[in-house]
């Protein structure tokens, strides 16, 4: 990490925010440094974290973006001018009633505006997680409006992004300030539960060590408690019967390797009964936002039921930071990808960022783009589905063959003669499943045609026909494509 970088950042931000105070009474230059510290605990790159130090001063002081751009570069400047803008489109909402419904289509927007490059989210993610922390220093309705939004919008997003471990500090925080009596009541009923469970989770504990230790492997285990927001959530689907949840406390093992997962889970199974049905495996069909671990429940000696959660240390990282943990194990790639404004060594499950990248470079071109479209590849749930030799392929739910093999390749894309899906010849029509294994049938000669927009429903694939057909944008039919067989 440039430390030198980062010093003179800090130095010009404190000499920016002098004489400012945040409501709390303490000088301003307390927030950007706690953002700061928070983007190092996520791992991020060098200029994210400097972005961080410097990302009100545009908007606050008199530091314009040309002066970063010549103390810090390009990059940290682009970063800067992504939060400032992001700030502006947020300052006009000014009733959270009328701004919640809308959310998505102006956060979406203002994503586009930002230039796509996703650190900005990151940055505003870490500003957003020390505004709640800080929140108490506010008015009740300023509170109420940030906590509410918190929950909403910004806590979805960090579960979008995998980032399990801000995800729920955040939901935590903001749910005890829009709803005190309900949160108090659940921290209660956690910490009794968990306090007459203590002694038979110490048990579990030294008796799965200790087999774990006997057969050589190298593990770490833990407790997991799960958290308020959560247990609320979960306690509507089961009309409130908290004798219903078996994971209000988890046992969380980490070990070196995906085999060791596997090895584990056989093992802890010859010491429990494991419940029928309570066995999940998220690392050979991991979660749609990329989330990866196999949970088991199971019911002990003393007839205690307990989940056990198995993962990597990778899948661990990812599951707590997700796109930070991204950054932290593919740094050089990412950040060099960001420069020439590509991402393809992103995980799998988070490619839907480079079609907003596209639809950020159409934009800036001059060109139309379909909100909509982006909207539902942004925000609907997604699936996997699986090539014949077993490589997972990110979708939208509702995506067509067709969608599936421009996402495998263009020229795949344009030579597809059928499909067959679980081994079954199927139309081009066909919805695709979460789990399908997807084989794309293809020819030597070029079959695209422009009846295939009403087979396609990501913008890259109706891109990439697009070029193929060399038809210009505005003569595209603008159809709505049919409700695909099942």
């Amino acid at each position: 990490m440039g430390k030198r970088r980062i010093d003179k950042a800090i130095k010009i931000a404190t000499e920016a925010h002098e004489g400012q105070f945040r409501k709390s009474g303490d000088p301003y230059i307390v927030h950007p440094l706690a953002v700061m510290k928070i983007l190092e605990d996520w791992h991020m790159d060098e200029n994210t974290i400097i972005a961080g130090v410097l990302h009100d001063t545009v908007e606050d002081t008199k530091l314009t973006l040309k002066d970063i751009e010549a103390e810090f570069g390009e990059d940290v400047a682009r970063l800067v001018d992504g939060v400032t803008k992001l700030g502006k489109v947020r300052s006009g909402m000014k009733d959270i009633d009328t701004y919640l419904p809308q959310t998505r289509d102006n956060l979406l927007r203002l994503l586009i505006a930002t230039g796509s490059d996703i650190r900005v989210l990151i940055i505003k993610l870490a500003d957003r997680l020390h505004n709640l922390r800080t929140l108490s220093a506010l008015p009740p309705d300023k509170q109420k409006k940030i906590a509410k939004e918190s929950l909403e919008v910004f806590a979805p997003l960090a579960d979008r992004l995998n980032m399990g471990r801000l995800r729920v500090e955040m939901s935590d925080i903001a749910f005890s300030y829009v709803n005190p009596k309900r949160y108090n009541e659940l921290k209660e009923l956690i910490e009794e539960r968990n306090r007459s469970a203590e002694k038979t989770l110490l048990k579990i504990k030294a008796e799965v060590s200790e087999l774990l230790e006997s057969e050589g492997i190298k593990f770490e285990l833990s407790g997991r408690i799960k958290s308020v927001y959560s247990l609320h959530k979960k306690l509507a689907k089961y009309d409130q019967n908290i004798d219903a949840i078996y994971d209000l406390t988890a046992m969380r093992v980490i070990v070196d390797d995906i085999t060791t997962c596997y090895l584990v889970l056989g093992l802890i199974h010859s010491l429990y009964t494991p419940m029928a049905g309570r066995i999940k495996d998220y690392i050979a069909m991991p979660k749609q936002n990329g989330y990866q671990s196999i949970h088991t429940t199971v019911i002990t000696k003393d007839k205690k039921i307990i989940e056990f959660q198995i993962r990597t240390r990778e899948m661990h990282d990812y599951a707590e930071h997700g796109l930070a943990a991204s950054f932290y194990y593919n740094e050089q790639k990412l950040t060099e990808s960001y420069k020439q404004g590509k991402i393809q060594h992103l995980p799998t499950n988070l490619l839907w960022i480079m079609e907003l990248q596209q639809a950020a470079s159409q934009l800036r071109a001059g060109k139309k783009v379909d909100l909509n479209k982006l909207k539902l590849n942004l925000f609907s749930d997604k699936i996997f589905v699986y090539t014949p030799k077993g490589d997972i392929v990110d979708l939208p739910n509702g995506s067509l063959p067709l969608d599936f093999a421009y996402r495998l390749h263009s020229e795949i894309g344009e030579r597809v003669t059928g499909v067959k899906i679980n081994g079954k010849m199927s139309s081009l029509n066909t919805k695709l499943q979460h789990g399908d294994v997807v084989e794309i049938l293809t020819g030597k000669a070029q079959t695209a045609k422009p009846t295939w927009f009403e087979k396609i429903i990501t913008p890259h694939a109706r891109n990439k026909l697009k070029q193929q057909l060399g038809r210009a944008s505005e003569i595209i039919p603008k159809m709505t494509p049919p409700k695909p067989k099942k």
